[in-house]
């Protein structure tokens, strides 16, 4: 899935691109004077668009097979209707359009709003639950528990679309991309009422728990790993498992895998050479792709900025 950019006064082109980049759709539109501006940052499964609709379009869509986030920033979406539920959203709204497996129908009219869009198994593997019968996790309504877990969401998808899925590192670092997908599936499946159940900490946040989880860690730390790969390595539930860590070692499962990769990243820098490596070459390759974190991080846990480490 790659950047693009669409512009079109063209309802018949606008239609076949729509069809072309979401799903089979009919649309019709109200105006003659069509406009339509569409702009994509991707990377792996996540997509971020930024849509502007400078007219009134209906629209009738096949289901899309992923999970497709809404947020309004002007303009109404009015009379949406999928899965036995019809609302109209306004700006500020920030919703889950439909179920992957439905069909979904409504009407813009002169908005401006952002689709966010990514495979809906990435939040059965972040919520890292049972899967008996291999079920997935499923969000159970489609606007979040509150305003203030809509604009945690929010926030999330800025920070994906403004920065990181435009950066160049985060198509090259397969553990960037897995760091990006598990922010933003824990940040929806935060946000929104979900099927996802934990089970209770019991005598499973116990010593061994941590080094099952440490040794898992340690050999696959140059993997895209999730909190829930974690958890099931170490024979127990991801509340448990976050319970042995923060009772053990005072800090999450993630916390302290990125302070592992932080000394590999310390490792690399002493043995490179400074007239042809880069600092966010060698740490982008360990799952860190935002600099100016990662150094403070660096500074925090060693003292010295990694620049410097790297110039010795």
């Amino acid at each position: 899935m790659e950047s693009m950019l669409f512009e079109s006064r063209d309802l018949a082109k606008t239609e076949e691109f729509l069809n072309r980049a979401y799903t089979k759709m009919q649309i019709g539109g109200g105006s003659s004077a069509v406009r339509t501006r569409i702009s994509r940052a991707a990377a792996d499964s996540i997509s971020v668009d930024r849509l502007e609709i400078g007219f009134e379009l209906s629209y009738d869509a096949d289901p899309l097979g992923k999970i497709c986030l809404c947020e309004v920033s002007t303009g109404t979406i009015q009379d949406h209707v999928t899965d036995g539920w019809q609302d109209t959203f306004r700006p500020g709204d920030l919703v889950s359009l439909a179920p992957p497996d439905r069909p979904y129908a409504g009407k813009i009219c002169n908005s401006s709003y952002t689709i966010t869009m990514f495979d809906p198994a990435l939040l059965t593997r972040v919520a890292g639950v049972s899967r008996k019968g291999n079920v997935p996790v499923r969000l159970l309504d489609h606007r979040p528990y509150s305003r203030q877990a809509a604009q945690h969401l929010s926030r999330t998808i800025a920070y994906l679309g403004d920065q990181v899925l435009r950066n160049p590192f985060v198509r090259e670092s397969p553990l960037v991309l897995a760091s990006v997908s598990q922010l933003l599936a824990a940040s929806v499946l935060a946000a929104f009422a979900n099927t996802a159940v934990t089970d209770s900490d019991g005598p499973a946040a116990h010593p061994s728990t941590v080094r099952r989880a440490l040794g898992f860690m340690e050999s696959h730390l140059d993997q895209a790993i999730s909190v829930a790969d974690i958890a099931a390595a170490a024979g127990v539930t991801v509340r448990a498992l976050q319970a042995a860590f923060q009772r053990h070692l005072e800090c999450t499962p993630l916390d302290h895998l990125r302070r592992l990769r932080l000394a590999e990243v310390r490792t690399e820098l002493l043995a490179a050479d400074p007239s042809t490596a880069t600092v966010a070459t060698i740490a982008a390759r360990w799952g860190f792709h935002h600099h100016g974190r990662m150094s403070a991080a660096y500074r925090a846990e060693y003292g010295e900025l990694p620049s410097t480490t790297l110039a010795r």
